[in-house]
């Protein structure tokens, strides 16, 4: 007499889910069995969502940085514990045209949203915690002003007398929320005791203020985990090819966090007159014919480096080492 075994129960496959956001709703697309819904983006239909999403245990949920309509389902998903990641929107638009898929709607951009969780795999990264997105929040409003300001400025410079006491007045009135956005910022900083050991190390940069300080640590959280490589690509100072078949194209800098990368900027400019490493390394390049761009970027890099290297190692400032 012969058995027959009942057959061997396959493996469920991997789910990824792809999360189109809107102000107002949430389109959701899921691979590979191609369910596919809406929710409205409220607090109040949020946590049947994530319930329901953490219930198909998905390998990865990928959602695009939509200026802040994201936060609140990441903050979700995030105390759930499913693995999300927010990517950068060109990034899935560039792979959208790659696959073919030149149509835009919400429903469809979930769907590519999905399979870029599929075929790419972003590495899930967690929610910054409230002091980070406390600290985040401050310093894009701080920018915020003062693209204001400086807008302002160059508005009075050609302002008809009836109109200039106008503008000084609104100027007067940027400034001053400005310097209360600095002294929330301190106040921040000085009421975490680790944010405040990690920026001294970063302050003992000669040359370098805490602009820089604050906002690599709220917006760069990644600073002392990677290689110089792998951070200098994600902030965007990497210089890239562009070359096709007997054509080299000049190296440029692109996409990366932009407001780091602005600050970084505006630092090195400073570092490279008051910082005597900085400078020493910006003179012998500028000596062997590099072009003033070129040898900024390169000493954005190397100051973005050193950063790295001492928060690794929780070592402060040694000129010696870092020239």
């Amino acid at each position: 007499m012969t058995t027959t075994r009942p057959p061997a129960e396959r493996p469920e496959p991997p789910r990824y889910v792809g999360i189109d956001v809107a102000k107002a709703w949430l389109d959701i697309a899921v691979r590979p069995s191609g369910a596919q819904w809406r929710v409205a983006n409220t607090e109040a239909d949020l946590p049947a969502l994530v319930e329901q999403l953490g219930a198909l245990e998905p390998t990865m949920i990928v959602l695009e940085a939509t200026g802040g309509y994201e936060r609140l389902v990441v903050a979700w998903l995030s105390a759930r514990q499913v693995p999300v990641a927010v990517v950068n929107p060109r990034q899935v638009r560039d792979f959208a045209k790659a696959t073919g898929r030149l149509a835009k709607t919400d429903q469809l951009d979930a769907q590519v949203l999905a399979h870029f969780a599929e075929a790419v795999q972003p590495e899930p990264r967690p929610l910054p915690d409230a002091a980070t997105q406390h600290v985040a929040a401050l310093l894009e409003r701080r920018s915020q002003l003062v693209a204001m300001l400086t807008a302002e400025k160059n508005r009075r410079a050609q302002a008809v007398s009836s109109v200039r006491p106008l503008i000084e007045e609104h100027i007067a009135l940027l400034e001053h929320a400005v310097e209360q956005l600095n002294h929330d910022l301190d106040q921040a900083l000085q009421a975490s005791p680790l944010w405040r050991a990690r920026e001294e190390l970063l302050r003992s940069v000669p040359g370098v203020g805490p602009i820089l300080s604050l906002t690599l640590l709220a917006e760069l959280p990644e600073l002392g985990t990677l290689t110089h490589k792998q951070l200098a690509a994600l902030v965007g100072v990497a210089p890239l090819n562009r070359d096709s078949g007997f054509a080299r194209g000049q190296r440029i800098i692109w996409g990366g966090r932009a407001r780091v990368r602005s600050a970084l900027y505006m630092s090195t400019l400073s570092a490279v007159r008051y910082n005597p490493v900085l400078r020493a390394f910006w003179t012998r390049l500028r000596g062997r014919g590099k072009p003033k761009k070129v040898a900024l970027v390169a000493c954005m890099h190397k100051l973005l480096t050193l950063r790295n290297a001492m928060l690794k190692h929780q070592t402060p400032w040694q000129p010696a080492l870092a020239a």
